[in-house]
């Protein structure tokens, strides 16, 4: 979502006559674009903006400004933590942005408007041969998980209407991209308002989405399980363009951390969902998210979710380190042995290693339908995605980019696939 943002960001700039440089020293803004879910990526704001000290001191007129999570979170405290720091601006503020950055002085936004920023926002221009873009049609969470700052960070739910977001995927297209990726923090809880004017569920948005021409494929991330609607597993077989790969986390495999966790739904809840989508799509994908050590967990609570991974077999999954964000619910308890904590994810990444790599080895001589986004490494080397979001490599001509082919599969790499053209 942070990519899809500093895109925006982009356009709403471009509106007000700035340019992207790749090079600092020709910079007259520098905009970090900011997440606040693990206390790592907080920190390296602040790592971050020191390297713009020289920059600032060769040319005053620099102007710097975090936006993001961190600025919503920390407001003020960012300018007063390090004054070189002109703007702040919180995620649902971005499209002032061409206003605030023309600012003589200091400035922080984290204001959640009554109008929509995607009402605001310019339309995205034509971008030439992309092939697969970010497309956010959700924010905000109400499931309010005792570890995440989303809900104070994005807000509640919202939901775009669905005539907004087919209008931006049509712009899209006319750009050059096949492939749209659907973006929400908890997208399935998507419920926006329809043509005819009742809230559409994500499966209805998926399906209409589906109708505009050359749109090959449509993905969504990322997914809480309580939302998992039968209209939205049953649009993995009724829709072809819905691609057979899921996101959907559970964090824990036992059910005193997720009760814990308030998240609401049991290991074997979760489990009845993995089923049943198998029963409708057996060939699906699964990735997941996993947090390790969370505040209480003890031996018999990590082996619980070592043994929903292995239930699961995942193609690729997430795994952390338990990190307390302040204001949380579970930033008020201990923490768990941070040696202990390191062994246990060790062993857990250890484990989805290998089922990634099984996954992977479990497509040799299958075929793949393969969209090519861009030239390989090597000379004469294309590489794209399969339906299953994995990489795939293979010889071909340069007409192929931006466009569906079928490979036959030779080979699996430690990360992705290798194979021929068909």
């Amino acid at each position: 979502m942070n990519v899809y943002d500093s895109e925006r960001m982009v356009d709403s700039l471009g509106e007000a006559g700035f340019a992207l440089t790749e090079e600092v020293d020709n910079a007259d803004l520098v905009i970090l674009n900011t997440c606040h879910i693990r206390e790592k990526a907080t920190e390296k704001i602040y790592s971050e903006l020191g390297r713009y000290k020289k920059q600032k001191a060769k040319n005053p007129n620099l102007r710097v400004a975090v936006a993001g999570c961190v600025a919503q979170a920390e407001g003020d405290e960012i300018i007063k933590r390090q004054p070189l720091v002109d703007f702040v601006i919180g995620p649902q503020a971005y499209h002032r942005l061409a206003k605030i950055v023309s600012r003589d002085q200091p400035h922080v936004d984290t204001d959640f408007p009554t109008q929509t920023k995607f009402d605001a926002l310019p339309q995205r221009p034509v971008v030439g041969r992309r092939v697969s873009a970010f497309l956010t049609v959700q924010e905000g969470c109400d499931k309010f998980c005792s570890f995440c700052v989303v809900p104070y960070t994005r807000g509640a739910e919202a939901s775009r209407p669905v005539q907004s977001i087919c209008q931006e995927a049509r712009q899209l297209m006319r750009g050059g991209v096949r492939e749209i990726v659907l973006l929400g923090q908890n997208v399935n809880a998507y419920r926006g308002e329809g043509p005819d004017g009742s809230d559409w569920s994500l499966a209805q948005l998926i399906n209409r989405l589906a109708e505009i021409n050359n749109l090959e494929r449509i993905r969504f991330t990322t997914s809480h399980p309580l939302d998992m609607t039968d209209d939205l597993i049953n649009a993995f077989v009724e829709c072809p363009k819905l691609m057979p790969y899921l996101h959907l986390p559970i964090q824990s495999g036992s059910d005193r951390m997720l009760k814990a966790m308030n998240r609401r739904h049991r290991a074997r809840d979760y489990l009845a969902i993995i089923e049943k989508i198998r029963r409708r799509r057996p060939d699906i994908l699964f990735s997941g998210d996993f947090i390790v050590g969370f505040p209480g967990e003890t031996e018999s609570d990590f082996e619980d979710t070592m043994s929903i991974v292995r239930q699961v077999g995942y193609g690729q999954a997430y795994s952390f380190r338990y990190s307390p964000r302040p204001g949380t619910p579970a930033a008020e308890h201990d923490s768990v042995d941070a040696v202990v904590v390191a062994e246990r994810l060790d062993r857990l990444q250890q484990l989805l290693r290998l089922q990634q790599r099984d996954a992977l080895r479990s497509m040799v001589n299958h075929v793949v339908t393969v969209l090519f986004e861009k030239s390989g490494r090597k000379p004469g080397q294309l590489s794209g995605k399969s339906e299953y979001l994995q990489p795939v490599h293979c010889n071909g001509d340069k007409r192929w980019l931006g466009e569906l082919a079928k490979v036959r599969i030779t080979k699996a790499e430690a990360n992705s696939l290798t194979g021929v053209l068909i």
